[in-house]
């Protein structure tokens, strides 16, 4: 396979992975019932599935997604009414399934031999069910079957809108050029969007006896448009193999009551051109302005552009903080390096922005999730979707899209109660499942929450005992811990083993996910009314903003958002607990104190706690006071993963490079909220 076609067909999965996203997130929505624009929409992108797998050849999803196309145009054209909206939902997103797995078969490399001619016989069978059995109707512009021989594609005079012009066109391509049907299809794809109407002879251009009839007589077009006649052929002479090319205008008369001008056209048909060619001109100039202001860009790329940053980000730390340069009068040296380190940090935020990317595509494929739980389970559930919009570095995507459909089928296996059980207790048959996304500072806070019948302590915590999880007495486990067993590896309370649950796996993953991120996850649950689970994400994985300290001949950085306050502590407020546990009050409150050193087991410069410098770290609602030897600043910093031999340390979430050379750990907050 050339570069070219690697090319192509990497454009080709993409574009149909966002259509099928797209298609998802209007057809989870329609069981109810579809609106008209939902309909035209989910038309509209059948339609551009379809032509586009034709044109690469890959003949299974075109069909597959033309059987769907054939039933929304009759939902368009017919709007009929007591239709069965679930069923057409089931219908199409078994299709979605099939042409997700060839587009997964196409990004192997694999040959996209799959078969969905039994969905496309339901389909069918159920579109003649909704016609009430009536005989199939007249083809349909690029929806019916191909016609043979040598007809011409007609257009009736009632659907020729004013001033607009018909042609007959005939296209003829190269002797051996292959693949007429495909290059004939691209012809009227191409044009679609241009035209008002465009019938062809033969009709199904995917139908591979199409291709004889073409060679034989070249491709008839019935094109309906707006256009002159010199604009038209302009459009159709850029066909690539194309040898003949013929185009024929066809008369139409004026309607009776329109009173002709001296040059032969009535003045409202002058005017009302001119108004139509006005907003043409200005709605191509918008699709050519929005055309060429986005392009697409491989990841790689861009992750290969980031780490680029970080390296031109130590590199600058490197030259400013060379200890050469100590001691010297460099009064322009310094003013020219704040100068490079600004113009360093507006493109460091520039890059990370081309990274961001919203949460809306993770979100909205919960929907079918909950849908199809919904119908296993035989439970009523809506999910409700806020704060798509918010904006997280990709890779942290790839890594909490797992998590938080874990969660909710979580929600919806345990939480949620069957709509009987509910109303018996006094709620609404119909639950509800909320996710919901939001920016704190460098973290996006996750939040999803249910108002099923929440967590049972009790059983928890006995199940966490039977698998011997317990490593104090029972008495002295909080809420909050007891709820922190779900996410350890083969725990499950449910007795019965399902589709969904029971495994003793699923929530684990969100745990080992959001370790991978340095990203955290709480519960809170109140039993009778529900469950929040809270997951809290960085923005980003690669640059941080951080705070130098030192403890003994130590470097450590404390990443600058989770710091609120550092001063100078005095012994008068610090204090033993009855539990000998050291505490300092600051303006009528009391945190617990963590001392560095203590945590790691290194040796101090001070231990007097009035000689170094208490910094006040916090995590979510939580706050402690870190106890270290001195501050040395603010500094940008790259974060490195820890080597593997060393893993996961608790209180680190990673190292990197300073300017001077040496290497500093960066501390990871939430460690020392555990201790």
């Amino acid at each position: 396979m050339s570069d070219f076609d690697r090319s192509m067909i990497e454009m080709f999965t993409f574009e149909m992975s966002q259509l099928l996203q797209h298609l998802e997130q209007n057809i989870v929505q329609g069981d109810t019932g579809y609106s008209m624009d939902g309909i035209n929409e989910i038309f509209r992108v059948m339609h551009t599935i379809k032509g586009s797998a034709a044109m690469m050849e890959f003949t299974g999803i075109a069909v597959s997604a033309h059987a769907i196309e054939d039933l929304f145009f009759y939902l368009r054209e017919e709007n009929p009414s007591d239709v069965d909206f679930s069923k057409i939902t089931d219908l199409v997103l078994s299709s979605v399934d099939f042409i997700k797995e060839e587009i997964a078969k196409i990004e192997a490399d694999a040959p996209a031999d799959g078969d969905d001619s039994e969905n496309i016989a339901r389909i069918k069978e159920f579109l003649n069910f909704i016609k009430g059995g009536a005989k199939p109707e007249p083809a349909k512009p690029d929806a019916q079957p191909a016609s043979i021989g040598n007809s011409t594609a007609e257009v009736s005079p009632e659907d020729v809108p004013e001033n607009a012009n018909v042609f007959d066109v005939v296209l003829r391509f190269d002797d051996g050029c292959e693949m007429e049907n495909v290059r004939a299809f691209t012809v009227v794809h191409n044009i679609k969007d241009h035209v008002i109407s465009c019938a062809s002879v033969p009709e199904n251009l995917i139908d591979e006896a199409s291709i004889d009839i073409i060679r034989a007589n070249g491709l008839k077009l019935k094109i309906v448009t707006y256009q002159i006649l010199e604009e038209l052929r302009e459009m159709l002479a850029a066909t690539i193999y194309l040898k003949e090319l013929s185009i024929e205008p066809e008369k139409h008369d004026a309607a009776p009551e329109e009173k002709k001008s001296s040059n032969g056209a009535s003045s409202a048909s002058v005017s009302s051109a001119s108004a139509h060619s006005a907003v043409k001109d200005a709605n191509q100039s918008i699709k050519k302005a929005a055309g060429s202001s986005m392009i697409s860009v491989n990841v790689g790329k861009l992750d290969d552009l980031l780490k680029l940053m970080g390296e031109l980000v130590i590199s600058e730390a490197m030259v400013t903080q060379n200890p050469e340069l100590e001691g010297l009068a460099l009064d322009g040296f310094y003013k020219e390096a704040r100068q490079l380190k600004s113009i360093i940090k507006e493109m460091q935020n520039t890059i990370m922005s081309l990274r961001m990317v919203p949460l809306s595509a993770t979100f909205f494929k919960m929907n079918r999730i909950v849908r199809d739980m919904c119908k296993q389970l035989g439970k009523d559930i809506q999910l409700e979707i806020y704060g798509e919009e918010t904006e997280v570095d990709k890779n942290i995507i790839e890594h909490i899209a797992d998590p938080i459909m874990h969660i909710i089928r979580n929600s919806a296996d345990h939480g949620i109660e069957l709509p009987e059980t509910r109303e018996a207790g006094g709620k609404d048959p119909k639950g509800t499942i909320s996710l919901e996304a939001e920016s704190s500072g460098s973290d996006v806070i996750i939040r999803i929450r249910d108002d099923g019948a929440g967590l049972n302590k009790a059983k928890i915590l006995n199940k966490a005992k039977n698998n011997g999880m317990l490593t104090k007495p029972e008495n002295e486990y909080s809420d909050k811990e007891i709820f922190q067993f779900v996410f350890m590896p083969g725990f499950s309370t449910n007795e019965k083993v399902t589709e969904f649950s029971g495994r003793g796996v699923g929530m684990d993953v969100v745990f080992k996910n959001l370790e991978l991120v340095n990203g955290q996850v709480f519960v809170d649950s109140t039993p009778g009314e529900g469950s929040t689970f809270t997951m809290k994400i960085p923005l980003t994985l690669a640059i941080i903003d951080g705070m130098l300290v030192t403890v003994g001949d130590s470097k450590f950085t404390l990443p600058i958002l989770a710091i609120r306050d550092s001063f100078k502590p005095r012994m008068k407020d610090i204090f033993l607990d009855p539990n000998g546990n050291e505490m300092i009050t600051v303006r009528g409150e009391v945190y617990n104190i963590v001392r560095l050193y203590e945590f790691f087991g290194m040796t101090p410069k001070y231990t007097n706690p009035d000689e170094g410098i208490m910094i006040m770290l916090e995590n979510g609602d939580q706050i402690i006071c870190l106890f270290v030897d001195t501050l040395l600043g603010q500094q940008q910093v790259v974060l490195k993963n820890m080597p593997k031999y060393i893993g996961k340390v608790k209180g680190i979430s990673g190292c990197t490079l300073l300017g001077n050379g040496d290497i500093s750990l960066i501390l990871d907050v939430a460690g020392f909220f555990d201790k």
